[in-house]
């Protein structure tokens, strides 16, 4: 049994999220006939692309879900704790790209290159998928962490417009255009101007002064990695970058490890490419950026990778990643072909 034979919906088909899901499952060839699209009511009678298909959108709150092997949820919160549980009573497999289970004891926290293993564990029939700033977090810390521990992460998010959704990306580009017309840029989804500017607030502030997004990353990073003695802090920025996560990261390890090794694990490692050479002549291949490198790729892009100066077991790096497609619709659907290999594995055994 593989993708191919099964019935997936795609919960938010309208959404950023939902339609990279629809354009990866068609670069993976998934038959049109075998995918469902839901949205809200609004969006109900409406049509998604599907490679050289349109899917017809149907309604979300008057789907039926009998008979759906995989949901692939991106659609909210709210929206996730309202159906998720019922189309897994169904007998579907729910992967929720929302922050609505991430931290449910029974719900596994998965990354497909970093604890693929996580998915058999799922006694609600729901698998969550991490937030998009620890998706790529956890990618490049999990070779580390298995060959020398990490004792303590401190990691700077730049964060793309686009991880505020779509209302974020028209911001950016109608502020741009006012700045560069000489007109005032006035601030609708974002607090402040974010054309030229950074925003060092992602979410609402806790009564510990981080943000919520900031928390994210520290409690999924360590259930992800399974260890909760890892000492995380994070500090979240909105940068005026369309698409594509940058993050500054600085590791102390539990055993002593050299940055030649480092950068040699990344190499091997799953879903990794390392963009390390700052002698080089072609700039590409000094260090990687959101858009010359992540955006509209799969891979979580390492480079900078150095010995910090200020601590013996330090490690200092640069990640970067195309925030919807491998923080959030990726993974997604790597973690759908992970369950249909369930099916296929009974078979042959």
């Amino acid at each position: 049994m593989t993708m191919h034979n099964k019935t997936i919906a795609i919960v938010g088909a309208t959404g950023a999220v939902g339609q990279t899901m629809l354009e990866i499952l068609a670069e993976r060839r998934v038959p049109a006939a075998n995918l469902v699209a839901l949205a809200s009511e609004r969006s109900a009678g409406s049509f998604v692309d599907y490679g050289e298909d349109e899917l017809l959108v149907h309604d979300l709150a008057g789907f039926d879900p009998a008979g759906v092997d995989i949901a692939l949820f991106s659609a909210g919160g709210d929206t996730a704790r309202r159906y998720a549980p019922t189309f897994a009573q169904a007998g579907a497999v729910v992967i929720d790209n929302s922050s609505a289970f991430r931290h449910d004891d029974d719900v596994p926290l998965v990354v497909s290159e970093v604890n693929p293993e996580a998915v058999a564990k799922r006694p609600r029939g729901i698998i969550a998928n991490p937030n998009c700033s620890t998706m790529q977090l956890v990618v490049a810390l999990a070779p580390i962490h298995r060959a020398a521990g990490i004792e303590r992460v401190n990691v700077t998010t730049y964060q793309s417009v686009s991880g505020a959704g779509g209302s974020g990306l028209e911001e950016l580009g109608r502020q741009t255009a006012a700045l560069l017309s000489f007109q005032d840029a006035e601030p609708q989804t974002f607090p402040v101007q974010i054309a030229f500017n950074l925003i060092p607030q992602i979410d609402a502030f806790l009564d510990n002064g981080y943000t919520r997004e900031e928390m994210k990353v520290v409690r999924e990073t360590r259930k992800i990695l399974g260890d909760d003695a890892i000492r995380v802090s994070a500090t979240a920025v909105r940068v005026p970058v369309f698409y594509g996560h940058s993050e500054a990261v600085s590791i102390e390890t539990r055993e002593p490890i050299t940055a030649d090794a480092v950068r040699a694990l990344l190499r091997a490692a799953p879903g990794i490419e390392v963009v390390d050479d700052p002698a080089a002549e072609e700039v590409a291949k000094r260090w990687p950026t959101p858009v010359t490198h992540a955006s509209g790729k799969d891979p979580v892009y390492v480079g900078r990778i150095r010995q910090d100066l200020s601590h013996e077991r330090g490690i200092v790096l640069w990640v970067v990643a195309d925030n919807i497609r491998k923080g959030a619709a990726l993974n997604a659907v790597q973690l759908a072909e992970l369950v249909a290999a369930e099916g296929r594995a009974r078979i042959e055994s």
